[in-house]
């Protein structure tokens, strides 16, 4: 066997041995990507959504069935991000004021949720005063944190606590920055990225009203 030979061989189980580890890499670091490509069909075939038991911002338990008959923008996020997740919520804010400019009588068949990724800090009384910065047209919601992570699954939606610099209650989130659209069935129509505009959210939704 010729040196160029063995050496072709090395190369190639090098390859082999590293990319198991470059696949979980690319699992852990691009969650919103894989999401998206997941999610871009509008055919009510993703498997984007699914049962969950959680509280709402004014400490009602609801479940999937709340999505029922109407069209549903779902959003996950924490309280205490400190850019990201309000401008998301401002965003939403300001498509349903749009949507309710142009369609006042179709309002009241949009609603919207965040449903928080912190269960440990966003509690019920937290998301309550958090909420009243935004449009009332938008819920919270909160649970335990296997409620959390179950209803996160079926959305396939990413989120890792960060670590704490000095106070054990100062850390971050790290999590997908998605916007789920979903049916008057409670299942996924599309979604939107975090560059999309109020407009494009507005005009989406009327193309469902």
């Amino acid at each position: 066997m010729s040196l160029s030979t063995v050496r072709i061989l090395i190369l190639v189980f090098a390859g082999l041995a590293a990319a198991p580890g470059v696949y979980l890499w690319w699992r852990q670091a691009m969650p919103e990507a894989r999401i998206a490509r997941t999610a871009e069909t509008r055919t009510g075939t993703a498997t984007i959504g699914g049962p969950f038991a959680l509280t709402d911002h004014r400490g009602t338990r609801v479940t999937e069935a709340v999505l029922q008959g109407r069209l549903s923008l779902i959003y996950f996020g924490y309280a205490s991000c400190p850019d990201i997740c309000p401008t998301e919520l401002q965003t939403l804010s300001a498509a349903l004021d749009l949507l309710a400019a142009s369609n006042a009588g179709k309002i009241q068949d949009v609603q919207g949720f965040l449903i928080t990724v912190d269960p440990d800090r966003d509690t019920v009384a937290a998301l309550a005063d958090y909420m009243s910065h935004f449009h009332p047209g938008l819920a919270a919601l909160t649970g335990s944190a296997d409620e959390i992570a179950t209803v996160a699954k079926a959305y396939r939606v990413y989120y890792n606590k960060a670590e704490a610099q000095s106070d054990p209650q100062s850390y971050l989130m790290d999590h997908s920055n998605i916007i789920y659209l979903m049916g008057r069935d409670g299942k996924f129509l599309a979604h939107f990225s975090m560059d999309a505009s109020a407009e494009q959210i507005a005009a989406k939704l009327r193309e469902f009203l």
